[in-house]
């Protein structure tokens, strides 16, 4: 286990060395030097954890180092001391990051308390710092088509503010990823991000999953129970599917939002809340509008940033960055080694239509990894769902074609049905058109029918 790391910074040769000695002695390591240019010099080619840096130093003073440290190590803790420094001159370090404050002469006692203290404080910013990372590389938002770079963008306007956002997509599309995105660049970052699908939740129990409910206030509340709104209280509050919303519902919701506070399920006193609200829907909400289902005014009050989210479809390009992302993620997760595409097969994923979207392509890339023993995929090891859309679209002959084209179409479509049962396996396809395996061949060079380099379907 690496031992943490402290800088002296101090002109007098006796403090350093006492200091240096007793902070090895409890396990730290540690190490001197006597201004403060040589500070930011020796922080400049190694981190330290905690730096204990003298106010009067030749040269720089350690408030001036004190600023450039904060500036350029923002993670190491600071901690000041002098002999005869003012209130103002405390107040100031402590302005400019320091984090505590000992003075002369040094009580070794409360030095080390100071010490751990920072420690401590370090390390909880450390942990802070690798979980902000990992949520980040969680949601992390793929693709550099032209609708992406606009999605970003307008990410980067709306997330420091605290309008409200309704978010506009198709199943699959990754609204909620969108609403954890600005959340995570919000100002509320490091306060609750709280999500409610509005319809995954019987009618009878929404109004106590959003605002709680006081014991006793209905069959089966055996306790209180806090609502999604109090748990969000500083952060954010995401509904996802706003649009299944029942009206007595959206009645409430609206209240809350004008008012930002409310009564739980039963309660007689009201609660006030700080809460941003984002919202999602896989609806048109202007029809459900007129329609009678969903209430105008609320709709006014949540569409203040409204969110398109563009359709796999609509963005074909990001298509082979999504697959393989997906492959070594999830390859990753299983132990195991991810399969590589063939240029065929990643066209027919380009050219599916994808009714569901990014999630969709997620779970076939999932299934890949859990099912699929071999290191390369080709056409025909793609889902039949795939297929049909796509090497196997039955379309109707043109109406100008010759009886020589149609015939062609009805070879080709004919053998590429065999090859899909037999997933690409020339021999056993031949065999099942009674053919012989030469003659399928030139078939298929005829009719550009993608061959999958498989002969007795038992490896590559």
């Amino acid at each position: 286990m690496t031992r943490p790391a402290i800088l002296i910074v101090d002109d007098e040769q006796g403090v350093q060395t006492s200091l240096q000695g007793i902070l090895e002695d409890i396990g730290f390591e540690a190490q001197g030097v006597s201004s403060g240019e040589e500070c930011l010099t020796l922080m400049g080619k190694r981190e330290f954890d905690i730096v204990l840096l003298d106010i009067w130093l030749p040269g720089m003073d350690g408030l001036q180092v004190l600023e450039q440290v904060r500036r350029a190590h923002p993670l190491a803790s600071v901690i000041m001391i002098s002999g005869h420094a003012s209130i103002e001159t405390a107040v100031r370090a402590t302005k400019l990051g320091a984090f505590d404050f000992v003075e002369k002469p040094l009580s070794l006692e409360k030095t080390l308390v100071v010490v751990k203290n920072a420690l401590h404080q370090h390390q909880l910013e450390e942990e802070n710092r690798l979980l902000r990372e990992q949520i980040e590389q969680k949601y992390v938002m793929l693709g550099d088509s032209v609708p992406m770079q606009a999605l970003r963008q307008q990410i980067a306007f709306a997330a420091p503010t605290n309008g409200r956002i309704l978010i506009f997509g198709e199943n699959g599309t990754g609204k909620e990823l969108v609403a954890h995105l600005l959340h995570l660049h919000s100002q509320r970052r490091d306060f609750p991000f709280i999500e409610m699908n509005c319809a995954a939740i019987p009618e009878e129990l929404i109004e106590s999953e959003l605002f709680g409910h006081i014991k006793g206030s209905f069959t089966g509340a055996s306790e209180d129970k806090e609502g999604k709104f109090s748990q969000a209280d500083g952060g954010t509050l995401f509904l996802d599917e706003v649009g299944d919303m029942s009206p007595k519902t959206q009645a409430k919701v609206l209240r809350v939002l004008e008012e930002q506070r409310f009564t739980p399920v039963g309660g007689s006193s009201p609660i006030k809340v700080d809460v941003r609200v984002i919202a999602s829907t896989n609806k048109i909400l202007e029809k459900e509008v007129e329609l009678g289902n969903f209430r105008e005014d609320l709709y006014y009050r949540l569409n203040v940033i409204p969110f398109q989210i563009p359709p796999l479809r609509e963005r074909r390009e990001d298509i082979p960055v999504l697959t393989r992302y997906f492959l070594d993620d999830f390859g990753q997760r299983y132990g195991r080694k991810p399969p590589t595409l063939t240029p065929k097969a990643m066209e027919c994923l380009e050219n599916y239509p994808w009714p569901g979207n990014v999630r969709e392509l997620r779970n076939i890339m999932e299934r890949f990894i859990i099912m699929y023993p071999h290191q390369r995929i080709d056409v025909f090891e793609l889902p039949e769902s795939i297929l049909r859309r796509t090497v196997l679209a039955d379309d109707e002959p043109a109406e100008d074609s010759t009886l020589q084209s149609a015939r062609e179409k009805f070879e080709r479509d004919y053998i590429l049905q065999r090859l899909a049962e037999h997933k690409g396996n020339v021999a056993r396809a031949a065999q099942s058109l009674g053919i012989e395996r030469s003659h399928l061949y030139r078939k298929m060079k005829q009719l550009d029918i993608p061959y999958s380099g498989r002969e007795n379907g038992d490896g590559e």
